[in-house]
């Protein structure tokens, strides 16, 4: 699967246990995500287009109204990478 390096950035701080927040409209779609590292810091190389591409290859999921957070599929598609803390 072709994922962007931006997508790929992303779901390795969602596979370190990172998140994504989202408010809805009151027609239900999402009108902003943030996502969000472990540690509670906001990653600045989020967009709501790389949330709409995310979710469109289902390689993030919500459930029951929660953040959104890494899928399986997203977990076999990203490439690790090192840690450098």
């Amino acid at each position: 699967m072709n994922i962007s390096k931006i997508e790929q950035r992303v779901l390795h701080v969602l596979a370190q246990g990172g998140h994504i927040r989202h408010m809805r409209a009151s027609n239900g779609r999402v009108t902003e995500a943030t996502c969000l590292t472990r540690d509670g810091f906001g990653y600045s190389g989020f967009n709501l287009d790389v949330f709409r591409k995310l979710v469109r290859k289902k390689l993030i999921q919500s459930l029951a109204g929660k953040p959104y957070r890494i899928s399986r599929k997203g977990r076999v598609a990203v490439r690790s990478q090192l840690d450098n803390r």
